[in-house]
Formats: C-alpha cells, sequence, structure tokens
C-alpha cells in the first residue's frame, strides 16, 4: 500500500483478468499507511467476483493472527 492505495500494477492487473465467478479476499500487510479505498477502487474493475471484507495487518503481526483471520473467513479452507 502506498498512501492507502494499492500499486497500479495491481489495479492494471486486476482489470485485464476475468474475475467472473472467483473470490476475493483483499489483504496487505503495512508500514504506515491503511489500506484505504482500494479495495472499493479495485472492486470497480473486477465484475463479476465476489468480494469479502479485507484486513490490513501490520509488518509484525504473527502467524497466528493471520491463520485466525483466514480461518474466520467461512471459506472451505484451513490455514495452517
Amino acid at each position: 500500500m502506498w498512501w492507502g492505495e494499492a500499486p497500479k500494477i495491481i489495479s492494471t492487473f486486476m482489470e485485464s483478468y476475468d474475475f467472473t465467478g472467483k473470490m476475493i479476499v483483499p489483504f496487505c500487510t503495512f508500514g504506515s499507511s491503511g489500506i484505504g479505498s482500494s479495495p472499493v477502487k479495485l472492486q470497480e474493475l473486477t465484475s463479476g467476483a465476489e468480494w469479502l471484507s479485507g484486513q490490513r495487518f501490520s509488518g509484525s503481526s504473527f502467524r497466528e493472527e493471520i491463520t485466525e483471520w483466514v480461518n474466520s473467513l467461512g471459506l472451505d479452507i484451513t490455514a495452517e
């Protein structure tokens, strides 16, 4: 994240790939800036995709914290 925005290369990828029927779960790590409006802006580029709420993790987040979040999403996966 740069000043609450995803890098432009991410937008380029999102608008050029067909996400129809896909689920997208945005997340990022940060040093200082937050996730900002990036999920909303990226969602506009991905028609046909289902979006879940995003999460921002600090650079010092522990594996257990991230695993707990992934497992709380109700997806058909289990993070270890």
